[in-house]
């Protein structure tokens, strides 16, 4: 038996143009001579549909739309499983669809519903409660859908007057995070190791908002091993033989047949860096196209966080549709104006220079009629930063730009940047990468080109957001090591300070950094989104109560 896994990058609310990209996969699995075409879990809607599924007329064009790949699927010798969300009188589901013959033969309803982290399936979903197995060319196959492989012990009661198991099919909508890989690896591989059975798991693949799905279907055999798998932050799609050793024997051993004359090898070691640069070039460049942006605008300091912004936005978008502007005050040094030059030129992007000290004049002159305004101090510093973002949101009304903002998440954390300043605009490229990963960003970027991107002064300056005369970062935050170790504790693990403290981090910046975590939240709420690549990211994934006293109830 041969099955085709689909990682189609469709998108949510694209109904039409979804069932376009299927019959496309379906038919270059069909040329493949396959027997199943497999599709990711709500591949019809995209995932995650989120409140899209309260409207009764869009659950009714989903199933409508399943109707009509059922016929676009007819006339071949293969079945298809789709994933499409479903209402019946009781209830509504996340479901795969076995289509034959222009037909819906069959319906699994997923049974375990994820409901931690960026996950409401239990606010959208009734749970199903029947197991479906199909059989095609004498082969047994269990479908499930995500979660549900990740608890086999629950499978098996689910599976427990089932006869033998040959193949689970696993449709996912699984999103990125650093390590995820790995976890989802040992996953299927306990799973088909415990139903000594092969696996075929097929996972979405795509930017949508701030997700980022990174695609890696792939097939494991029955002692778990991993057989092959698919491209990685791209559409693929990915065949293999399934063949029972012998007749008496349950499990099945997996041959890999070539796609394309690729032969596709087990993964190998997984690079943390690599994956994030890719899964920030596929988030931003699908953001900027499924909304109908064909430029974006970066302001270029000189420094080491928009100058990564900058080229990712290049490798994603092409140098031609990104613009960037630097905004000098009289507080720029000589060498960081150079600098976004250089960048600008090395990227070979188009380039403007607005000098910003004169408006910052007028400003500060008009606001001086107001008695109290010291002209002086973070509101004045803060005044620069807001101009800026002026500046860009008018450039962006003027030429369509999508604005991509610069603050990295160690920054977006301790709210060490300007409301309705460096915070404004569409999108945030690295909200989600800390101050340390940035750096690691900018020496794969040199390393993947064939000339140096980013300018070594860049890399070795101390930051500084030059608000004023010789400001550093450092002069405000502990040092980016200590404040990203503080902050993965806190966020990421959930720790308390006393622990974060037990693990030798310093007392008083534990405290110091936690508080401005905690007092910045309305900051956040503000921002815009950006992609996830941590286990843990603010917005969806993070979900705290701007008005929060726990832990200030004894601030004066």
């Amino acid at each position: 038996m041969r099955i085709a896994l689909a990682q189609p990058n469709v998108t949510v609310g694209d109904i039409s143009g979804n069932v376009k990209k299927i019959a496309q996969f379906f038919s270059q699995a069909a040329r493949l001579d396959s027997d199943i075409v497999v599709f990711p879990e709500l591949c019809i809607s995209g995932y995650p549909p989120e409140d899209l599924l309260l409207k009764n007329h869009f659950i009714e064009d989903n199933y409508l739309a399943l109707q009509q790949v059922a016929k676009e699927c007819s006339g071949k010798n293969a079945a298809a499983i789709v994933g499409f969300p479903e209402k019946n009188p009781n209830g509504y589901f996340n479901s795969l669809a076995v289509l034959e013959a222009g037909q819906i033969k069959k319906i699994y309803r997923k049974r375990i519903l994820p409901n931690y982290s960026v996950f409401d399936e239990k606010r959208y979903f009734r749970a199903g409660n029947e197991p479906v197995i199909i059989n095609i060319k004498g082969f047994n196959i269990v479908l499930t859908i995500c979660e549900d492989i990740w608890q086999p012990q629950w499978l098996s009661l689910l599976l427990k007057n089932a006869p033998r198991i040959d193949l689970l099919i696993n449709a996912s909508a699984s999103p990125f995070d650093v390590g995820k890989m790995q976890q989802r690896q040992q996953v299927l591989s306990s799973a088909a190791k415990y139903f000594d059975c092969a696996a075929a798991y097929c996972n979405l693949v795509g930017g949508q908002d701030e997700l980022v799905f990174d695609g890696r279907s792939m097939f494991l055999d029955s002692n778990g091993a991993i057989i092959s798998r698919a491209e990685a932050f791209q559409e693929d799609l990915l065949a293999a033989d399934i063949v029972l050793q012998t007749p008496k024997r349950s499990a099945a051993k997996i041959k890999v047949a070539p796609v394309n004359g690729k032969k596709r090898l087990p993964a190998g070691s997984i690079d943390d860096i690599s994956e994030i640069y890719d899964a920030l070039v596929l988030g931003t460049k699908d953001y900027a196209r499924k909304n109908r942006f064909r430029k974006a605008i970066v302001a270029l300091s000189g420094g080491i966080d928009s100058a990564v912004t900058a080229a990712i936005a290049v490798e994603a978008l092409g140098s031609e549709n990104v613009v960037a502007v630097t905004m000098p005050s009289q507080f720029n040094s000589p060498q960081t104006i150079s600098d976004a030059a250089i960048i600008a030129e090395n990227l070979d992007i188009e380039f403007h220079t607005i000098p910003i000290s004169g408006i910052l004049e007028k400003f500060n002159d008009t606001l001086k009629s107001v008695a109290g305004w010291a002209g002086s101090g973070v509101p004045y510093e803060n005044l620069q930063a807001r101009i800026r973002g002026t500046m860009l949101m008018s450039l962006s009304n003027q030429f369509s730009y999508l604005v991509l903002t610069t603050g990295n998440k160690s920054e977006t954390a301790v709210g060490y940047s300007t409301l309705y300043g460096d915070t404004a605009g569409g999108f945030a490229v690295i909200k989600d990468v800390p101050k340390t990963a940035i750096y690691k960003l900018a020496d794969f970027i040199n390393k993947i080109h064939s000339h140096k991107i980013i300018p070594e002064s860049i890399i070795t300056r101390p930051p500084s957001a030059e608000l004023k005369y010789n400001q550093k970062d450092s002069d405000d935050l502990p040092q980016y090591e200590i404040l990203d170790r503080i902050l993965q504790g806190y966020i990421e693990e959930d720790k308390s300070p006393a622990r974060l403290v037990e693990q030798g981090l310093p007392q008083s910046q534990v405290e110091r950094v936690i508080r401005m975590v905690d007092l910045n939240e309305y900051k956040r709420r503000q921002s815009p989104p950006g992609v996830k690549i941590t286990h843990r990211a603010f917005g969806k994934d993070r979900r705290m109560p701007i008005t929060n006293f726990y832990g200030r109830l004894n601030e004066k």
